[in-house]
């Protein structure tokens, strides 16, 4: 059996790790699509790395984009397995995968820049999908148990448990996916999971501690007050429509509840966050007590005085002409796509607005390149002058930092786990959160490279290879 890592080697950007058994069946955990890595990324999400139609069946682990986000690829070049996955994790998906196929067919609509797929391919993936439980072992294929806990990170996201038996030898493996935060929001913390041998583990935030100084909700309000009232102008925050905009939301309803809301018009310019929203009211069986106890009075956590949806392109441009001062919530969290690139390049040239990112954004994203505060930046082609305030809201991301992810780990003894793998994650993160494990008593801990497969059930330490699968 080996492993090849197809996405978020040494990147955090298009998960996909394939696992091949001994006999051939190969089982694929994830298959996200690669954002904001510039010129690179369409070559990225052309070169799978796999032929999908070899693909026996997919673990899938959470809706976000960068792990379901190249699914309708397999279906369109072969795959005819299932794709597991709890029930949320399979509504949200759909109208991500939507979602992604629109902005597509809008955005890359010439000879030079083709669609990665378009929405015959995401209505033909989503008749593959096979609905599983929380904390029930299944099979999937004879030889393969598989074990589903709750990550803490999405509605519907899992950690994924294998038991391959393959020669009368059982082997353990575990994939994070993205582990959440333990003092999240909305959601519980992630679950213990059984002893494992090799251990996938996501390292995002790796290298760093989230802020506990302030809570996110007066963060928030300081830049509201700070922008919209004594700067009379508009705050503009990217925000991913699954899971950042259901949080970023949940907070101004708090602030409402405790009497703090400035009476503004608060804007969510993305359909999507619309049904993702009403998605998040359906399953709300994975929120911290806290929510849960609300939910169950009949409090809706996501709306509040002076929300306001926006929908069509017409209303969107409409909120981008508004000059009264205001809040604008809008996709992508990056930049890289979606309305919010119309509103930032709206308002970038004027001093009295401020953009406000709400987590991580790839170097080479638009995000990204604001963040390093430049002079001037293109955007559609065009070249603007940046006058107006850039920062990033820290505090609301749904990845957990370094003392989450060793937290995550913990229910494991370290003498028994024969290797652990950091994806998803820069250089600099892996690099610190490797020597925080290994101090721990994980050993080795590897950084594979984009298609680096890796050979499980050896009798020493694990062999690394650099072929493909």
């Amino acid at each position: 059996m080996d492993i090849t890592f197809h996405g978020a080697a040494r990147t955090v950007t298009g998960s996909k790790h394939l696992i091949t058994l001994a006999g051939g069946e190969k089982i694929l955990l994830d298959c996200g699509l690669f954002q904001g890595l510039g010129a690179r990324t369409k070559e990225l999400n052309d070169d799978l790395g796999f032929d999908p139609s070899e693909i026996a069946v997919v673990l899938l682990s959470h809706a976000h984009i960068d792990h379901s986000g190249l699914l309708p690829v397999l279906t369109a070049r072969g795959f005819t397995g299932k794709i597991y996955c709890t029930a949320a994790t399979r509504d949200l998906t759909a109208v991500l995968l939507e979602d992604s196929a629109h902005i597509q067919a809008y955005e890359y609509n010439d000879a030079f820049h083709q669609p990665c797929y378009q929405m015959e391919d995401v209505i033909e993936v989503m008749k593959h999908f096979s609905i599983i439980d929380y904390d029930r072992w299944f099979s999937p294929l004879p030889g393969v148990e598989v074990l589903y806990t709750s990550s803490g990170h999405l509605i519907g996201a899992a950690a994924i448990h294998l038991k391959v038996t393959e020669n009368k030898k059982e082997t353990a493996i575990t994939y994070s996916a993205d582990v959440g935060r333990a003092r999240h929001p909305l959601f519980r913390p992630a679950t213990a999971f059984p002893q494992a041998e090799y251990i996938i583990l996501e390292s995002t935030y790796g290298d760093r501690h989230h802020p506990m100084q302030l809570s996110n909700v007066d963060i928030l309000l300081k830049w509201i007050t700070n922008t919209c009232i004594r700067k009379e102008g508009k705050l503009i925050i990217p925000a991913f429509s699954v899971g950042r905009t259901q949080e970023l939301l949940f907070l101004l309803h708090q602030l409402e509840k405790e009497n703090r809301l400035p009476p503004l018009h608060y804007f969510v310019d993305s359909p999507l966050g619309i049904r993702a929203t009403e998605i998040f009211k359906v399953h709300g069986g994975e929120y911290n007590t806290q929510l849960t106890e609300r939910l169950q009075t009949g409090e809706d956590p996501f709306t509040f005085t002076g929300l306001k949806y926006v929908e069509t392109a017409d209303d969107s441009q409409r909120v981008r002409d508004h000059a009264e001062p205001c809040v604008v919530i809008a996709a992508s969290g990056t930049a890289d796509a979606g309305r919010v690139r119309n509103h930032i390049a709206a308002v970038i040239g004027d001093p009295r607005h401020t953009i406000r990112f709400s987590g991580y954004c790839g170097p080479e994203s638009l995000g990204g390149r604001l963040l390093k505060k430049p002079k001037v930046i293109q955007i559609k082609d065009i070249d603007h002058e940046v006058h107006a305030t850039i920062s990033l809201l820290n505090g609301l991301s749904a990845h957990g930092d370094m003392d989450d992810l060793c937290h995550f780990v913990a229910c494991q003894d370290p003498a028994l786990v024969r290797a652990v793998y950091l994806v998803h994650g820069e250089v600099r993160a892996q690099e610190r959160l490797a020597a925080r494990l290994t101090a721990k008593g994980f050993y080795p801990v590897h950084t594979p490279h984009l298609h680096q497969c890796i050979e499980c059930n050896v009798a020493s330490k694990p062999a690394v290879a650099g072929s493909r699968a």
